[in-house]
């Protein structure tokens, strides 16, 4: 079993590659579901993020409101170090009860797993993967993206790309760069090709 990481930045097509990968047969994980996953009202990670962040934060279904909660965190560089210290390693936690669980299944000896993984340079983690798929975009392409998808200004937008790494220090990391600026199919061609390289 090879482990692949998927890195980059906001917006820039992690989950498209992600979903490409799937298509031609390699096994996945997502961390951004997973981040959504741990904090299902009443979970553990659910619970300190309500101790921590006040009632306020918590909707009439219980869920998390996160547009509120990232409006918090954006202006409050140490409450953004709590949130992720309470999260992360729920997610890793998560992350590994699923390779366990693909090992116990017994997948094919030379099984491709890719992970999509944000924060994977910020965390430090990336030697824990067999190679590093770094997605790129320029930052105009990132705040046009975000600003369709989530709705917000462009000031907004700027100040969600800016609390991660930027894109181009993530490069020095990359075994293979997946450039994400043309069209659907252009970046799905550039998937294949490296899907064919590490099955081989």
């Amino acid at each position: 079993m090879r482990i692949v990481g998927i890195t980059g930045g906001v917006a820039s097509g992690k989950s498209l590659v992600l979903h490409q990968f799937m298509k031609l047969g390699a096994y996945a994980i997502d961390c951004d579901l997973l981040s959504r996953e741990v904090v299902i009202p009443c979970s553990k990670a659910w619970w300190e993020i309500v101790r921590f962040f006040g009632n306020g934060i918590v909707k009439k279904d219980l869920e998390i409101d996160r547009r509120g909660l990232r409006a918090i965190v954006f202006s409050d560089s140490e409450k953004l170090t709590v949130l992720e210290k309470i999260i992360h390693p729920e997610v890793k936690r998560k992350c590994i009860e699923r390779l366990e669980a693909m090992k116990k299944i017994e997948l094919e000896p030379n099984a491709l797993v890719v992970i999509d993984v944000p924060l994977l340079v910020e965390t430090g983690i990336q030697g824990e993967f067999d190679k590093i798929i770094v997605v790129y975009a320029s930052e105009e392409t990132q705040l046009k993206r975000v600003m369709e998808r989530d709705g917000i200004t462009r000031g907004e937008a700027k100040k969600l790309i800016e609390l991660q790494m930027p894109l181009g220090e993530k490069l020095r990391f990359a075994d293979f760069v997946i450039n994400n600026e043309g069209t659907r199919e252009e970046t799905e061609n550039q998937v294949r090709d490296i899907f064919a390289t590490l099955s081989s």
